[in-house]
């Protein structure tokens, strides 16, 4: 992807990294126990989804799977009394996402192909789909970049668990969004610098979504 698609990426990640770990921290500073602070933040992806579904008419699954972690981790939050229940529920979302990035590296396309479609046009789609018919090495980068995030969100999820576990609650949101940046941006340097050598091997660049000759 070009650096205006992860602006985009970013753009559209940003509202879910930024808004729950805000309303968490103003809540605490209002003076709002820990374990309400963070229902208020498990409240506002949910409120992102309702807002996704009046305006696309749909809701995806991985956000349907996420809004039921968010319910689960809520209901064992309030039967338990820990807190600590709902700091492991974005654990659910990175390590779902990493297991279904896993799992389709036994499909047709990886989950990668698809998902970056999402944030390009009609003509990106097309040189893309371009791109993947006719060149197999732009193939294997797509196949090695899925099986990367993957390992890295199933990482992140790990991390996320200890963390909610082990270090003071009040910190681990804060804790949870900067280890997001993180797997983020080292993906992104994968992508950068694995993912242009092994085109490069093949004689080829990416410029935008087309592949073409290095010589070009």
């Amino acid at each position: 992807m070009s650096r205006r698609d992860h602006k985009e990426l970013l753009r559209r990640l940003g509202p879910d990294l930024l808004g729950p770990v805000g309303v968490y921290y103003i809540a605490r500073i209002a003076g709002v126990d820990q374990t309400p602070a963070l229902l208020l933040a498990a409240a506002v992806p949910v409120l992102r989804a309702v807002r996704s579904y009046r305006s696309e008419g749909r809701v995806s699954g991985l956000t349907l799977f996420m809004l039921a972690a968010v319910g689960m981790s809520a209901v064992m939050s309030v039967v338990t009394g820990d807190p600590r229940m709902l700091l492991i529920r974005s654990a659910w979302g990175t390590a779902a996402l990493g297991l279904l990035l896993l799992a389709t590296l036994l499909m047709r396309r990886p989950l990668l192909y698809s998902a970056a479609t999402q944030i390009f046009d009609e003509q990106q789609r097309r040189d893309w789909a371009s791109s993947w018919e006719h060149h197999p090495a732009f193939r294997r980068v797509l196949w090695a970049c899925t099986a990367a995030w993957g390992v890295l969100l199933v990482l992140d999820a790990t991390g996320r668990v200890v963390m909610a576990l082990t270090l003071p609650v009040d910190v681990v949101p804060l804790l949870d969004d900067l280890l997001l940046v993180v797997v983020i941006a080292a993906m992104f340097v994968f992508q950068r610098v694995v993912g242009r050598r092994m085109l490069r091997r093949a004689g080829l660049r990416l410029d935008g979504t087309r592949v073409t000759p290095v010589s070009s």
